[in-house]
């Protein structure tokens, strides 16, 4: 009788997971404890091996689909006809019931003449999307025009995303700084030290927002912004009020070469207090970042370089930079913010 491997509780309150990569085959034997699967979480990318030795009778779970934890992926052992699991299994909503879509989509459906229901969605979570329903009705994709479904890293972006565009009324604070003082080669490291050591006098940006209470949070873990070829990752620093700057970063480029190869831990990208973020020479003056909920807030650096600034009355070549953080309006005003930025600033010159 085959095994029958279920997608399991991956904790963190998650409910569903995305098949992201099959290591396996139909027809391959595999050992106990030997790579089975990729799946892609809000969280992170996670390896799980396969509980059992035996033939790959058969993949259920295509890769890109997202199913809820308890849905059978992947038989082992047994014979490969055997339907017993694709009988018990829970298919994806849009498979079996009606197809995820907004009422205006339905409504451009109508109006198009297309069959909604038996549409493939390309929008989060198998979504049908306008776009969707246009291709469908004008029999392709339009000349010129190439199409792939968000999938991976980049689907879990996007309704980060938008959850966070949705819940958050975010505001921008911006200001000029003096970046003479500080080591360029330990730049973000210097910033989130800076960050840790001033977020204990402003608790309101080291907190979080739970349906009618603000969550203050008595541990420092900045997350740090890095890019990697799946898209934009948060692993995160812990208890960076009681490290050194050379200490958070040694750590930090231990994890972004990880987050780069794709090998970070789950753990690594969990339960940030706060976010920093720096986007190098392709950075631009500063940014308006979005803040990564449920966090309060996010604090960007934009491009650090010589500029004219004015000292003593005279005019002087200084390297400068504009630090900007977006906050969430709900949990802190304008002011505390300000005074919060000028706080982490003056460590900054003053480093």
């Amino acid at each position: 009788m085959a095994y029958e491997f279920k997608l399991p509780d991956l904790g963190e309150g998650l409910t569903e997971g995305e098949v992201a990569r099959w290591l396996v085959t139909e027809g391959q034997e595999v050992a106990e404890d030997d790579p089975l699967v990729e799946i892609q979480t809000d969280k992170a990318t996670v390896e799980i091996p396969s509980p059992a030795a035996g033939l790959v009778s058969r993949i259920y779970v295509a890769e890109g689909e997202v199913v809820p934890v308890g849905t059978v992926l992947v038989a082992i052992g047994g014979d490969a006809s055997s339907e017993s699991a694709a009988a018990e299994r829970p298919v994806a909503v849009a498979t079996v019931e009606r197809a995820r879509a907004t009422p205006l989509v339905r409504k451009v459906a109508q109006e198009l003449g297309v069959e909604i229901d038996g549409l493939t969605g390309t929008g989060p979570q198998g979504r049908i999307t306008e776009a969707d329903v246009r291709n469908a009705a004008s029999g392709g994709a339009a000349s010129g025009e190439r199409r792939e479904p968000l999938r991976g890293v980049r689907r879990v972006i996007a309704e980060h995303m938008a959850r966070a565009h949705r819940e958050v009324p975010p505001v921008t604070w911006v200001e000029e700084c003096d970046f003479e003082a500080v080591d360029m080669e330990k730049l973000v490291a210097t910033v989130v030290k800076a960050c840790a050591d001033e977020l204990q006098a402003f608790p309101e940006l080291n907190a979080r927002l739970d349906r009618d209470a603000i969550v203050y949070l008595d541990r420092y873990d900045i997350g740090v912004a890095v890019q990697t070829p799946q898209g934009l990752i948060v692993p995160v620093v812990r208890g960076c009020d009681v490290k050194t700057v050379d200490e958070i970063h040694a750590e930090l480029v231990s994890l972004a070469e990880n987050a780069r190869d794709g090998t970070l831990a789950p753990e690594e990208l969990r339960g940030s207090t706060f976010t920093v973020t720096s986007a190098g020479k392709l950075g631009g003056l500063f940014q308006t970042p979005i803040v990564n909920h449920p966090e309060v807030a996010i604090l960007s650096i934009g491009r650090v370089a010589e500029r004219p600034v004015v000292r003593d009355g005279n005019v002087e070549v200084a390297r400068t930079g504009y630090v900007a953080i977006t906050f969430d309006h709900r949990v802190v005003d304008g002011a505390r913010v300000a005074e919060f930025g000028l706080a982490v600033i003056g460590k900054l010159e003053g480093a």
